[in-house]
């Protein structure tokens, strides 16, 4: 039997899922991403990635409800924040916290159906509680606990506890999509990481913290700090053209453009950027999303590449004032549930993995006497 080796796992079929997919552009439970972010928020998506279909207006109030009961982290974890050094990633943080959670929560141990379907809501739930505390620490003030209004939904929550006042529509609306565009995504680095260590029957949360620090990468979802680095160096509209020929010239990587899968552009980025111009007008941002613009057609015209969602997604998140540190803990918050759901898929059908490598090492020898 002959081997083939294909780095990188490129089109390698390494299982099956009922979750997503991007063969006819990206689809959750076989509802198409565009339609989702028009018509549906993040919570009602959370719920279909991880129950598998969408809620009944019933069952979502339901779900807000669960979601805005676990919303609250032990005291010993919030304390613990408090001592961690300031000079410390909030992706760092945020997989210890993972970790920390653990120990706190009644079912770790419990590998089956329902109680990983729990455990999933939890973290949904604390992961903003998490990431906003720990911001606040940093910045010298105290955590704001999540509103127990029903009417609130968990990224309007998101942004109350980070600055403790009422957002504005269109930025809780944008967040919004900005979470549904990353809640899932097939058989992605973070989420095979996940996959690969609950295979061995490990629990949930050791599964999400590895993917956690799968993500952390800047060719995963760290890319999107990086794209705004690449846009802020750039400074001007009338500079864009020159850097990005520059760039092109000294064959550096573009953060925030090309994609492992799409070849001819990200759906989700399309749908993030009509937003993300609106927020840019709302925030007095035009010069910026001006400037991205420049080097969004300059990468089109020169090479035919077009932006990932990180490219829109990291403006976005720059002009609700948020500091580059939170934008891959943001990816976190989203795409918890679709790990989850990965998590669960994987448990309820489960076979260790465990691939081969082609040995290039010497040939087998003596010990020299």
């Amino acid at each position: 039997m002959s081997e083939t080796y294909s780095p990188g796992l490129a089109g390698v079929i390494a299982g099956e899922t009922a979750i997503s997919t991007v063969e006819t552009g990206l689809t959750y439970r076989g509802y198409a991403i565009e339609e989702l972010a028009e018509q549906s928020t993040y919570e009602e998506v959370a719920y279909l990635v991880l129950y598998g279909e969408l809620p009944t207006p019933g069952q979502a109030a339901e779900f807000r409800s669960r979601l805005g009961a676990e919303a609250n982290v032990p005291s010993e974890i919030i304390e613990t924040l408090r001592h961690i050094p300031a000079t410390a990633s909030t992706m760092d943080v945020l997989r210890s916290a993972a970790s920390l959670l653990a120990h706190w929560d009644p079912e770790t141990a419990d590998n089956s159906h329902d109680a990983s379907v729990r455990k999933t809501e939890r973290l949904l739930a604390k992961f903003p509680v998490i990431v906003a505390a720990r911001q606040r620490l940093k910045s010298g003030q105290e955590p704001v606990p999540a509103r127990r209004d029903p009417k609130l939904t968990l990224p309007a929550n998101f942004l109350w506890m980070l600055r403790g006042e009422q957002p504005s529509e269109r930025q809780v609306k944008a967040l919004d999509v900005s979470l549904i565009l990353y809640a899932e995504h097939e058989f992605n680095a973070s989420t095979f990481a996940a996959r690969c260590i609950c295979s061995t029957l490990s629990d949930l949360h050791s599964a999400i913290t590895g993917a956690i620090g799968t993500l952390k990468g800047p060719l995963h979802g760290g890319a999107n700090e990086r794209a705004l680095e690449v846009l802020l160096s750039v400074g001007s509209p009338e500079k864009a053209q020159a850097w990005v020929q520059g760039a092109f010239a000294r064959k550096e990587l573009l953060m925030g453009f090309g994609h492992r899968v799409y070849k001819h552009g990200d759906p989700r980025a399309v749908i993030l950027k009509r937003l993300t111009a609106a927020v840019a007008a709302e925030t007095g941002n035009q010069n910026l999303e001006q400037t991205a613009e420049v080097i969004e057609q300059t990468a089109w015209n020169l090479k035919k590449l077009a932006p990932n969602v990180d490219w829109p997604c990291a403006r976005l998140y720059h002009y609700f004032g948020l500091p580059m540190d939170l934008f891959t803990p943001l990816f976190v918050i989203a795409r918890v549930v679709g790990w989850s759901a990965h998590v669960i898929e994987q448990l309820d059908n489960n076979r260790i993995m465990r691939p081969r490598a082609i040995y290039t090492g010497p040939a087998l020898r003596k010990l020299p006497r």
